[in-house]
Formats: C-alpha cells, sequence, structure tokens
C-alpha cells in the first residue's frame, strides 16, 4: 500500500479541478449547440415552443382582387333610328323633304356643308335671311345632341362682342348628315310673345314683348321663309324701360309657306340693328 503523502494533495486537487471544468464545458458546449438548433428551428417559420398536436386547423385565405371591367364604347350613335322634329321649320327648309333633297345633294356631291354647322347656319339666316349685315359674329355656341343655341352679335367701336339674339336651331331629318334648322330664338332684351309660336295666325296679325332699353323704335317684319320676301312691315314703334311691353298690328299678304317667320328688331344706339328676336307661325287658308 502506497502512502500518499502531504505533498501530493495539492496535485490531486487541481485535476479533480481541471476534470470538473472540463465537463462543465462539454456541458455549456451541448447546451449552446441546442439553442443554435432551436434559433435556427425558428428561422425556418416552423411553430415553436411547446410540442405541436392537432390543433385547429387554419385555412389561409388568398386576398379577395375585384376586378373593375370598362364595358367598351357603343358601336351605336348618337343618332335615333328615327329622329322627331318637335318645331316649327323657319329657315333654310320649308319641309322635311326639302332637307332630305339637300341630303342627296351634299352625300352626292358636297354640296353647300355649312348646313351642318349650327354657327355657320345661324349667320347665314341672320346676314342672308335677315339682311342684318352687321351681326356677323358668332359669340358663343352651345350644342346639345340635336339642338343648339348660338348667340350672334357685333362688336360696335372696339367694345367687346355683344350679343344680339340667341338663335335657337334643330337637326331636321334622318341620318347623321341631317342639316341644321333655325327654329326660333331665346330672347332675353327683346321678346317676342305675341303671337305665340306655331299658332294659326292670319292678317291682320297682333305682335308684342317686352324690351329693355332706351329710346327705342321697333320694326316688325312679316317673312316667307321659302323665297325670303317681306309680306308685311311696321317700323318705329316706340318702346322704352325695363322690361317694358310693347304691341302692333301688322298686315300681310301673299304667304304660301305652311310657316312664315315674324321678325322684331330695334337698334339706332351703335348700329342699325342691335337687337332682334323671331317667331314661327302657322298660316291659315
Amino acid at each position: 500500500m502506497t502512502e500518499i503523502g502531504p505533498g501530493r494533495a495539492p496535485d490531486r486537487l487541481v485535476r479533480d479541478v481541471r476534470a470538473r471544468l472540463a465537463i462543465a464545458i462539454a456541458c455549456l458546449a451541448i447546451i449552446a449547440l441546442a439553442v443554435t438548433m432551436v434559433v435556427l428551428v425558428n428561422d425556418s417559420g416552423e411553430p415553436s415552443g411547446s410540442p405541436q398536436g392537432p390543433g385547429p386547423t387554419v385555412t389561409q385565405t388568398e386576398p379577395t382582387v375585384t376586378v373593375t371591367a370598362t364595358p367598351k364604347p357603343s358601336q351605336t350613335t348618337s343618332t335615333p333610328a328615327h329622329r322627331t322634329f318637335r318645331y316649327q321649320p323657319l329657315w333654310p327648309f320649308t319641309s322635311e323633304a326639302a332637307a332630305a333633297a339637300w341630303q342627296q345633294a351634299y352625300r352626292s356631291g358636297g354640296t353647300q356643308p355649312w348646313h351642318l354647322d349650327p354657327a355657320q347656319t345661324a349667320l347665314s339666316f341672320t346676314t342672308g335671311f335677315l339682311d342684318f349685315d352687321e351681326i356677323d359674329l358668332v359669340v358663343v355656341k352651345s350644342v346639345r345632341g340635336d339642338e343648339a343655341y348660338v348667340s350672334v352679335g357685333y362688336r360696335a367701336d372696339g367694345n367687346p362682342p355683344s350679343v344680339a339674339a340667341v338663335i335657337h336651331l334643330a337637326r331636321f331629318g334622318q341620318g347623321d348628315d341631317a342639316p341644321w334648322e333655325v327654329v326660333g330664338t331665346r330672347d332675353s332684351r327683346l321678346t317676342l310673345t305675341q303671337p305665340k309660336y306655331g299658332a294659326a295666325a292670319s292678317s291682320p296679325l297682333t305682335v308684342g314683348g317686352r324690351i329693355t332699353g332706351v329710346d327705342e323704335a321697333i320694326r316688325v317684319d312679316v317673312r316667307q321663309a321659302s323665297t325670303g320676301a317681306r309680306l308685311g312691315t311696321v317700323s318705329g314703334v316706340p318702346a322704352g324701360g325695363q322690361a317694358q311691353p310693347w304691341s302692333t298690328q301688322v298686315t300681310f299678304q301673299g304667304a304660301t309657306d305652311p310657316v312664315i317667320v315674324v321678325v322684331a328688331s330695334t337698334g339706332g344706339h351703335y348700329q342699325g340693328v342691335e337687337a332682334f328676336a323671331v317667331t314661327a307661325i302657322r298660316t291659315v287658308d
């Protein structure tokens, strides 16, 4: 039996400490490896924590996307299958047959294309038919569907354009190339309310309305659309004030068109005609 002396005890103690330290280091290494594996597993997106058992079924729903389809433009035009003319034809055509005859001439040879432009038709009516040569400007044009309103006027002494009348036009006939027809005016400063639009009338004719202006002298003409002839005239009707009534009688003869045009006009401050209004009446046999 070998006796261990007091000098050997420290060496054994050191060896024991080193052994225990090695075991501790090994344990720490094992723990570190386990932690690293857990972190790697978590980074993969799989659930961690308690063991996985049969839990509730989770269904992942794709987000709903609503697609709104824009309808393709309609292949139909704005022209109705049959256009109904609701007004009295004043100018330039006295009947739908006359308008259709122009359409045929236009389709075959391009005759008088200005009939397709409401502004040009309004100016032709003012300067050509009414002989108001000084009313030669289109101030405003508004077109909506088969109807148009064209403000015609003049420029005096370098001033901004003045509106003499707002001419109402409508498409007359069938098809996309139906011409524009003057059917009346939208009155403001000078109104023409008698006779009523489209009324049956005969000579002598009472004509009247209201006017806003100073020292006005109103002229009334009864015109035949097909020839432009004056069938009757009264001039120098005194009027004035703020929306003041005016009235006169005019005798006419020789009407052959089913519809004739009544024109009231005034002026004299800057030029011969500064405002006018028109209406249409039906003749009595």
